[in-house]
Order: structure tokens, then C-alpha cells, then sequence
């Protein structure tokens, strides 16, 4: 795989967006009608697919390379750089209707950059479009918020990420278990790029077509599902021995701690939801087994596990990044959820 499986599988086509269906059906919907705006911001998180849909409207409104922009507001901060932008918009197409615009990361602007560029984006020339990409809608100030059509960008869930990764694996000659798919789409964290990352890297490290669970561990550094099942049944035993000694397992194996805490909050959390009645919300990410086995636990009426408890777990799961022991914060967080099993 000499390119990279992200941009490999980049959507070039509104029909191939997956995940994204308002803002696509709103974009078509534009560009049928000939009701485009002049000032766009696309706002979600990382990898959700903001600058693909942006040069996907580029070209469906028949924009060219040549007059397609993309500018990393990230590095390209100061109130110069905007005054070149400001500079450059006056100048016609060279084969297009319009000019395009994609500035990505536009929170990064400092203030006077966003000064300097408001002008330009209340008044465009004719021409020209401006799309605006942010993970961080709140660093934007007002002034340029009011005058962006604004669209939201949703985070994949689970269940999606899951098809894509057997769907590309698929094309790439791959075979792949639909447990390892749901792990790679759970490392994923709502991002198509980060989840197509991961899977490029189990890919990459596969000894044949037919990729094991075993190799998807050991590239991710997860533990399997029943170390991580031993810990839910110890916190809902108030065992905190069983708990400390599979938490000591998964250190011995030299297991990723923040991806240890990941899926048992995945599983704590699902108890919890299953047992106010949200079956549906849990159901597709789980397999089979786990959601017997989380069902189980959520219908104990002697279990009493409450949201304190996912509290403190993502207390440590903040915390393990930066702890000189990975293990730490989860060993304290157990010792506190098991010596203080209260429900909430």
C-alpha cells in the first residue's frame, strides 16, 4: 500500500459521502438550484470529511484545479498573509466561474488577520467563494460567524466506521473479522481519517490476506475482550483484586493503558445505557457475546453502577497520557469506584 488508505478512499463525489447526509442533501440542493452562498464555514470534528465535501462543491459547481485555494489558516496566520488573500480574490477565475477558497483550520487567525479578512468575506467579488473549515467554532469571532452559512458536521458513529473499515479492507484485498472492525472503528474516535490510520497500520503489519485478531491487538495495543470483561466484572463484584490483577495483566503484555480504558468505558457505559432502556444506542457496537454479557450485568438489580463510576474512569483515561506509571490512574480510579461502590 504505497498510498495512503485516507486519501486513497477521500469521497470525490456527494454520492460517495458517507455519514455527512444534511449537509449533503443541503449542498445538492444549492448547487441544483443555483442558490450557492458566497461564505460557507464547515464546523466538526478532525477527520469528519469538512475539506473533502469542500472540494467536492468546488468541482460540482465546475471549478478547476487552477482556481481552487486551499489555504492552512494554521500557518498562515499573520495580517499579511490575509492582505495577499485579499489581494489575490480581485483577480478573475482563469478557466472557471468562480474561485474557491478553502481555508482550513480558521480559528487559528489571530484577531487582526480576522479583521483584516472580514472586509473581504461581507463583500466578495462576484466570483469568488469562501468555504471555511474549524474544529473549533468557538474561537471564531462573532463578526465572521454572522456572515457564514454554517454547516455542522456530525461524527461518525461506531456502527458506520465499522462498514467502512471492512468495506476498504475489502478493496484492498483484506480479509478482516467484523470484531476487529469494531475495534479499529472504536480506536477511530469519530474520525474517518484516524480510523482509516489504524486500519493502513494493521494492514501494513498483516502476515497474510486473512488478518487475525491477534494481529489487530498487537498492532493497536488492545487488550482482548475478556481482560477488559474480567475488569467490569470486578467493579460490579466490588473485587478489587480480580481487577488490579487484570489491570497488571494488560501491563505485563505492554498493552496501550488509554486504549485499555477506551473500551472499558465503552462497556461501562453501555451497561448504563441499557439498563435506563437505550438498548438501540449500544446494540450495533457491540458483538454478540459482549451485549449478552453487558445485558447481563445491566438487568443485576444488585449491581450499582452509576455514572461516578464513568466519571472517575475518564478521569483517568485524561490523566494516562501524561502519568510517569500508564497504569496509575486507572489502579487509583479502581480502588476508588470499588472502595466507594455507591449507586448515583
Amino acid at each position: 500500500m504505497s498510498e495512503v488508505l485516507y486519501r486513497k478512499y477521500r469521497p470525490t463525489t456527494f454520492a460517495d459521502v458517507v455519514g455527512q447526509d444534511a449537509v449533503v442533501k443541503t449542498l445538492e440542493a444549492q448547487v441544483a438550484n443555483g442558490t450557492v452562498g458566497h461564505a460557507y464555514l464547515f464546523a466538526g470534528s478532525r477527520g469528519t470529511g469538512k475539506t473533502s465535501i469542500a472540494r467536492i462543491l468546488a468541482k460540482q459547481l465546475g471549478t478547476t484545479a487552477n482556481d481552487i485555494y486551499e489555504i492552512d489558516a494554521a500557518s498562515k496566520t499573520s495580517v499579511d498573509d490575509i492582505r495577499e488573500l485579499n489581494e489575490s480574490v480581485n483577480t478573475l477565475p482563469f478557466d472557471s466561474k468562480y474561485k474557491v477558497y478553502i481555508l482550513d483550520e480558521v480559528h487559528m487567525l489571530s484577531k487582526s488577520a480576522s479583521n483584516a479578512f472580514l472586509k473581504t468575506l461581507e463583500e466578495p467579488p462576484e466570483h469568488v467563494i469562501f468555504i471555511l473549515a474549524t474544529t473549533e467554532t468557538h474561537k471564531i469571532p462573532e463578526t465572521i460567524l454572522s456572515r457564514c452559512e454554517i454547516h455542522t458536521f456530525k461524527k461518525p458513529n461506531q456502527e458506520t466506521l465499522k462498514k467502512v473499515v471492512m468495506n476498504v479492507a475489502k478493496k484492498e484485498g483484506y480479509v478482516i473479522g467484523e470484531s476487529s472492525a469494531e475495534l479499529i472503528a472504536l480506536l477511530g474516535d469519530g474520525s474517518f481519517r484516524d480510523t482509516l490510520g489504524t486500519l493502513q497500520k494493521v494492514l501494513s503489519s498483516a502476515k497474510g490476506k486473512k488478518v487475525s485478531e491477534e494481529e489487530v491487538l498487537l498492532v493497536t495495543g488492545a487488550p482482548k475482550g475478556e481482560l477488559v470483561n474480567t475488569i467490569v466484572s470486578g467493579i460490579t463484584e466490588k473485587d478489587l483484586k480480580k481487577t488490579l490483577t487484570a489491570v497488571r495483566e494488560a501491563t505485563d503484555a505492554n498493552l496501550d493503558m488509554s486504549v485499555v480504558l477506551k473500551l472499558l468505558l465503552q462497556k461501562l457505559r453501555a451497561v448504563l445505557l441499557v439498563r435506563f432502556g437505550s438498548t438501540d444506542m449500544v446494540k450495533h457496537d457491540l458483538s454478540e457475546e459482549d451485549f449478552t454479557f453487558i445485558s447481563k450485568i445491566a438487568n443485576d438489580k444488585n449491581v450499582t453502577i452509576g455514572s461516578d463510576t464513568l466519571i472517575k474512569l475518564l478521569d483517568a483515561y485524561t490523566a494516562t497520557a501524561r502519568a510517569y506509571i500508564p497504569s496509575l490512574p486507572l489502579e487509583l480510579a479502581l480502588v476508588e469506584i470499588i472502595g466507594d461502590s455507591k449507586p448515583v
